[in-house]
């Protein structure tokens, strides 16, 4: 009877690391799916780093690459552009004591992202962009 009881509980168990193996693949998949990552940024003063997509409690969120290097303007700011070509100006990147705004929360009228402008407020100018393979959503 115990070799009996043995051989149920290491089944139960090999099926519990089994379940828990398909579910850990599952939601790596899953959050693959749901993060995005843009082309490199290129402009003039915007050559460095990309952008990445997600959704974060159902809204979405970009976030800068590590790698993305605030360019020396006086009035950077995120700006996107959606699939039919409107543009939004958004939230400044530049803020006080060297820090950045390296992730935003897009307001809910904006419902997709071709591209991430990096713009200059001040001087009316493209410093660089990225552009996403299709439009995010």
């Amino acid at each position: 009877m115990d070799a009996i009881n043995q051989i149920t509980t290491l089944r139960a168990r090999l099926v519990s690391v089994a379940l828990g193996a398909a579910l850990l693949a599952a939601s790596q998949l899953y959050g693959a799916e749901m993060m995005t990552k843009s082309g490199s940024f290129k402009g003039p003063k915007a050559n460095t780093g990309f952008v990445t997509h997600a959704r974060e409690g159902g809204k979405l969120v970009l976030t800068l690459s590590d790698d993305f290097k605030t360019p020396d303007t006086p009035d950077p700011h995120w700006q996107v552009v959606d699939s039919k070509g409107t543009v939004y100006m958004l939230q400044k990147i530049s803020l006080k004591d060297n820090k950045m705004n390296r992730k935003i929360t897009l307001p809910s009228y904006v419902k997709d992202v071709a591209k991430v402008v990096i713009w200059c407020a001040w001087a009316e100018t493209n410093l660089g962009e990225a552009a996403f393979d299709k439009p995010v959503m």
